[in-house]
């Protein structure tokens, strides 16, 4: 349903937008706490300096690579994480050699990596390495729990299960464009305060249908 909405072409990690092979990774550390915006500006300004690969990243000077990147903000906290990356792919040979990993390697190498948490590691093994594992963000809980789907609590580990048993058993390709249409349908219609009314998915959503009815039972103000 959702893919009837959006185009997959227009998201940032899409084949079709991804320009550099290191885009994905360093991306998924740039856009930390902050939008795709600044992150891809800041991508922008290393690709300008010839600076999107592993060897010249991990040997950037700090305040070198700080300058470059802060448009995404933290640019201090991001360009340690940034170079910390960079060397892990290094000392792998590479960054094919290292996306060549086992999936449960890859991940815990990543997490073992300086400012990398399941959710940037898991945006890098999916749309970096094409490990089939699901990115889950706040959008997916919101999303879902709006639905009246998911799991009980919060636990990353524990909605990210969830998420692969209830998809098909299929390649990396289906999980990539499903989180991608969550996170579209999440910015365009389904936000902190949702916009119910000609949501594709109203049919299927109690949240948006209690909203959408309470609207309509609210007293109207004349002027």
């Amino acid at each position: 349903m959702l893919a009837q909405t959006y185009d997959y072409a227009a998201w940032h990690w899409s084949a079709a937008r991804v320009r550099d092979p290191f885009d994905v990774p360093v991306g998924a550390v740039l856009v930390q706490h902050t939008t795709w915006r600044n992150a891809e500006r800041a991508l922008a300004h290393l690709r300008a300096a010839g600076a999107l690969d592993g060897p010249t990243l991990a040997s950037m000077p700090e305040a070198t690579l700080v300058a470059l990147v802060r448009v995404s903000g933290m640019p201090t906290i991001k360009a340690r994480r940034v170079r910390a990356l960079a060397a892990l792919t290094v000392e792998a040979g590479g960054l094919d050699r290292f996306y060549a990993r086992p999936a449960a390697e890859l991940r815990a190498l990543l997490l073992a990596t300086h400012g990398i948490g399941p959710e940037t590691a898991d945006a890098i093994a999916l749309y970096g390495a094409g490990h089939r594992v699901f990115q889950v963000d706040a959008y997916a809980q919101r999303l879902f729990r709006r639905l009246g789907l998911g799991p009980e609590g919060a636990a990353y580990a524990v909605w990210q299960r969830w998420f692969e048993q209830a998809l098909p058993a299929e390649d990396a390709s289906y999980f990539r464009r499903y989180h991608a249409y969550i996170v579209l349908h999440a910015k365009a219609r389904c936000r902190a305060v949702p916009s119910c009314a000609r949501c594709p998915l109203l049919a299927h959503c109690p949240e948006g249908q209690r909203r959408v009815a309470s609207a309509a039972a609210a007293p109207r103000v004349s002027a």
